[in-house]
């Protein structure tokens, strides 16, 4: 984010919206302090003693993913491109949220795994492993930065503090309550944290329509704007891909985002896996994200919507579409302009905070998963094994205390990049959709050897980076997302061909080490949930749930098409 005229964006903050903001902070904390009481093994402190029902974890589960990235980023993109970005949802995480929850954790709940690259380790051995655990817990200290300084940048622009106050203090809070309470902590601040995020942009929302004169006033002043009535229909979102040809367009949004991409980070993503893991049953951990599908798919009208009216109602961000940039003021801006814009205080304090508690639900859930992987995946199995559980809780807290200190520098790193978050984004893919490959194919194909679960992810990752310095020299020109919705594309190609030609060669894993891990040698009864007690009721079917929300979202999709 560029450095905007000191009146720009500072938001006129009272003594209301500063006590809002203390209040959120003391309720943090207190949560921190309750959760601490049910700590008292590795287990409990890393994946919450497996106790958590479905309506807590669901809810977590998506407010883990709205960090900043997705608040600022999608209302960014839907003041730049529009309708179009409710693709990330209803195409680029709905599918996604329902196969994970259905077809992939009976796979990770049942085999009793602690984490995502933990099962790649019973599926395939060490080689992969370790690739997965490093890359993820290097990945994860870099987004958590992103968000830190994503949320500093902020708050320096709204209220005037500084940068570096503004990471540390973030970083404090964050660090107090999941270093007390651990997972716990985290997913029910998370839970907190997604009806204040809800409750500061839904009056936004509201206050915006009524600005531009209700939905039809908005679809007039989008017509009559730069992008036109375009920007108005989902599809076939030409301007958000770079594919000029409407046809190949819509394949790159449905393969490379609506499969790949998608795919790769809903269900091997171990920073929203862990919610799920966390459940106090099959049945509850089954539901975890299709329950968080429902309010993902509704999501968009308090994300995007305000993003698309900021452009028509903010002077600013009406000059920067327009091809006028001398503002400074850049799209990531859009959603704190129309807050400054729109809303009195008291309302201001809510809005501050709903954007603190989105941000720091992005750092606990990148924080949360880091201590795990790197408790279990990298110190347990490769530096100190065998030790008492007391001895790996406190690997656990500390590294959690950490990996925040590694996230406070990496936030300083970021502020050296203007675009840190498509660079994250770029680098997220380049990992995912590799992995995505070579989980499919091992949890589908008993006969995918050891040497090609490691082959398969060095190779895949490669070919996404190929393609990303390709677009970056110019040699590609795809403009817009365009050059991750291909490389994540060639990522999974190659993956999959390298595993196969790989397999063919080497000897496969032992049957009998596969039972829990491979569909075909998992009896059926070892994937079904219990139906009695607290999983009892129709209402509780995940297939049902589930198709529900296809459902749903096949609806929004034609609507909005």
């Amino acid at each position: 984010m560029p450095v905007l005229a000191e009146a720009d964006l500072r938001l006129d903050a009272g003594p209301l919206d500063y006590a809002l903001l203390a209040v959120y902070f003391v309720v943090v904390l207190g949560i921190g302090f309750l959760a601490r009481r049910s700590v008292s093994t590795s287990l409990d402190f890393l994946l919450s003693g497996r106790s958590l029902p479905a309506w807590v974890t669901g809810l977590a589960f998506i407010s883990a993913n709205l960090g900043a990235i997705e608040l600022l980023g999608m209302a960014a993109n839907g003041a730049q491109y529009g309708m179009p970005t409710v693709h990330y949802y209803w195409i680029g995480a709905i599918p996604a949220m329902v196969f994970l929850g259905l077809v992939m954790m009976p796979f990770y709940y049942g085999s009793k795994v602690r984490s995502v690259p933990e099962f790649l380790r019973r599926r395939f051995g060490t080689g992969a492993h370790l690739v997965n655990a490093v890359s993820f817990a290097a990945a994860q200290v870099l987004i958590a930065g992103v968000n830190l300084y994503a949320l500093a940048s902020l708050l320096n622009l709204l209220l005037g503090w500084p940068i570096p106050l503004s990471v540390v203090i973030a970083a404090a809070i964050v660090l107090a309550y999941t270093t007390l309470g651990g997972l716990s902590a985290a997913i029910y601040n998370e839970v907190l944290q997604f009806f204040v995020i809800v409750a500061a942009l839904l009056p936004l929302t509201l206050a915006a329509l009524h600005k531009v004169g209700g939905w039809q006033g908005l679809v007039d002043k989008v017509t009559a704007g730069p992008g036109g009535a375009e920007q108005l229909s989902a599809y076939p979102a030409t301007e958000l891909t770079g594919f000029q040809n409407p046809v190949l367009s819509v394949i790159g949004i449905v393969f490379g985002l609506g499969f790949v991409l998608s795919f790769g980070y809903w269900t091997t993503n171990f920073a929203e896996v862990q919610r799920a893991l966390s459940a106090k049953s099959m049945s509850a951990a089954k539901r975890t994200p299709i329950i968080g599908a429902y309010p993902k798919a509704l999501i968009p009208a308090i994300i995007i919507i305000p993003g698309i009216i900021a452009a028509v109602v903010v002077p600013e961000v009406q000059a920067l579409k327009a091809g006028d940039a001398s503002s400074g003021v850049v799209y990531n801006n859009a959603l704190p302009l129309l807050i400054r814009d729109l809303l009195p205080n008291g309302m201001l304090g809510i809005a501050i905070t709903g954007l603190l508690a989105s941000f720091m639900a992005g750092v606990a859930a990148n924080v949360s998963s880091f201590n795990t992987v790197f408790t279990y995946d990298l110190w347990q199995d490769y530096v100190r094994k065998d030790r008492p559980d007391e001895y790996y809780l406190r690997v656990g807290r500390l590294a959690t205390i950490g990996g925040t200190i590694v996230a406070i520098f990496t936030a300083f790193l970021a502020a050296g990049y203007g675009n840190i978050m498509d660079y994250i984004q770029a680098l997220f893919s380049f990992f995912n959709a590799p992995l995505f490959a070579t989980f499919i194919l091992g949890m589908f194909w008993k006969r995918m050897s050891a040497a090609a679960g490691w082959a398969g992810l060095v190779a895949g990752t490669l070919g996404a980076v190929l393609v990303f310095v390709l677009a970056e020299t110019g040699v590609l020109d795809l403009p817009g997302q365009g050059a991750s919705f291909l490389g994540a594309g060639v990522a999974f190609v190659v993956d999959i061909v390298v595993s196969v030609a790989v397999t063919m060669v080497t000897r496969p894993v032992p049957q009998e080490r596969l039972v829990g891990l491979v569909y075909s040698l998992t009896p059926k009864e070892d994937r079904k949930h219990s139906t009695t007690g607290e999983d009892a009721g129709w209402y509780r079917s995940p297939a049902l749930l589930g198709g529900g929300v296809l459902v749903l979202t096949a609806v929004l999709n034609i609507i909005f098409g």
